[in-house]
């Protein structure tokens, strides 16, 4: 399967000075950078937004993002200690990426705080890296099926995608980070500006359990990859001479099925999470009451703390519905294939309950009837298109694993198929490969905490210590008891 595809957001422009008062001017080239490096961002995303898919750059796009949130944290360093004042508070305009409208189509919202700010960066960040990954596995097709391939080469190939493996597990950090730092802080600047009586609504993409739901989806994506490279040498002779029994090269499939087990688990655990924020909300039909004439103003002076009434986008409960089902069957193939390989004549019976049953739920999923719901928009069509093909491959070779076994359990075994009731309590607990990568912020690119404004404390330290055992020397004529005369403001307050 191929991991599920962001529709970038993207922002109005802003300058930070408008918003920020420097009354020492010592961060004034710093602000005017960030506000440049913030466009930058702007222009990037909207030339992504017109760009078609196969062409986009989304590592460009990380690298904006990598010289952009450095000076943000800066910006924000200097706020919180006082450094830098705020002449009103700023408003920032995003084009959500994960909500659902009556029209599908990505509200942009006007939100204050600079909690905001750096939550859809960061968010922005997280989407960038996952359609990077996407992009990775795309250039490298099928290879482990390609029977010309060299082993160099499909070594080569096996490095690439253990670079996606990590790029998505990145991802997941920074969602984590998102859901259970970020967050936070813009709850508490929210409950503060709505106090003073601005509005301040949440869109799915700054609720906690969704953020949280995509870094457990993006970890499944990881380990999906990471199941594809541990098939990959195995894969490639399989194309050879397929069926039973396994080349001696193949991992064990009861460590396969449990791989895919855990992704399964993972998916459902992302799914209940991005449908928590619907959960609550009003039905389509009185969704479409407010769209259609409600006194707006009224609503919104009646309680400033409201949600937006927005689900998250279908296409994303689709994708995670439709993994959830795929990674189930796959796991039930695999106890099927051990059962056969390894069980003897005595599991001849499991071995082709466990394949029969994958096997209709493989069909199942081909023909669309596992999530359900029309396709939207090319990006989830291009999705299920690709998802097609992956199923339609699965379904052959467990249909050959199928004949093979019950071939062998009708001529030499004899065993009986159990019921599937028989065969659910046979299911292992599931394994995880992979982890997420935390996500550290980055050191500011100014301000406090940055790399230059400890340099210079040290430098006023140094001096300060000079002029200090100077005056304290044995030639002053000063106490010696009462030490070192303290001649400047805030003396020993560095200490």
């Amino acid at each position: 399967m191929t991991s599920y595809l962001y529709e970038l957001p993207t922002t109005g422009a802003i300058s930070f000075a408008d918003a920020c008062l420097d009354s020492t001017a010592t961060y004034t080239a710093d602000i005017a950078d960030t506000t440049e490096a913030r466009a930058n961002l702007r222009a990037t995303l909207k030339e992504s937004k017109r760009t078609d898919n196969s062409e986009k750059d989304y590592l460009k796009l990380v690298k904006v993002l990598d010289e952009y949130i450095p000076k943000l944290y800066g910006l924000l360093s200097c706020i919180n200690s006082g450094e830098i004042s705020l002449k009103a508070e700023p408003i920032f305009s995003w084009r959500t990426t994960l909500s659902s409208t009556l029209f599908h189509n990505s509200p942009r919202l006007s939100l204050p705080t600079f909690s905001t700010e750096l939550i859809f960066a960061l968010l922005t960040y997280a989407f960038s890296i996952s359609n990077l990954a996407r992009a990775v596995v795309h250039s490298l097709g099928r290879y482990e099926t390609e029977r010309a391939i060299s082993d160099n080469e499909r070594k080569a190939k096996d490095e690439r995608l253990a670079f996606a493996v990590t790029l998505l597990c990145k991802a997941a950090g920074v969602y984590e980070y998102v859901g259970k730092e970020c967050i936070a802080e813009w709850d508490r600047e929210r409950a503060r500006v709505t106090s003073l009586g601005m509005s301040c609504p949440r869109p799915p993409d700054i609720s906690r359990e969704v953020v949280i739901g995509l870094s457990k989806m993006a970890l499944a994506d990881a380990q999906t990859l990471a199941i594809r490279k541990l098939l990959s040498k195995a894969a490639f002779e399989s194309t050879l001479t397929p069926g039973p029994p396994l080349p001696k090269s193949h991992p064990s499939p009861a460590l396969v099925a449990k791989l895919h087990l855990e992704c399964a688990s993972l998916y459902s655990s992302a799914r209940a999470l991005v449908k928590t924020p619907g959960a609550s909300k009003s039905s389509s039909k009185s969704k479409l009451k407010i769209s259609l004439g409600r006194d707006k103003d009224k609503d919104k002076n009646a309680n400033a703390d409201d949600e937006t009434g927005e689900e998250v986008a279908p296409e994303l409960r689709r994708y995670l519905a439709d993994e959830i089902a795929f990674h189930a069957a796959l796991a039930r193939k695999w106890l099927g294939v051990d059962a056969g390989e390894h069980g003897g004549t005595s599991k001849g019976g499991i071995a082709v309950g466990f394949l029969s049953w994958a096997k209709r739920e493989l069909e199942e999923l081909k023909s669309g009837h596992s999530s359900g719901g029309m396709i939207s928009g090319e990006r989830e069509k291009e999705i299920r298109e690709r998802r097609k093909a992956r199923v339609q491959e699965e379904l052959e070779s467990t249909g050959t694993f199928l004949v093979g076994y019950k071939k062998m359990n009708d001529s030499i075994s004899f065993q009986p198929v159990p019921p599937q009731s028989d065969l659910q309590a046979m299911i292992p607990a599931g394994l995880l490969a992979v982890v997420v990568k935390p996500y550290t912020k980055p050191t500011p690119a100014f301000g406090p905490g940055s790399v230059e404004y400890i340099r210079r404390q040290a430098e006023e330290l140094e001096l300060l210590e000079a002029q200090s055992n100077g005056e304290g020397s044995p030639a002053s004529p000063a106490t010696p008891s009462s030490g070192p005369t303290k001649s400047y403001a805030g003396a020993e307050a560095y200490y």
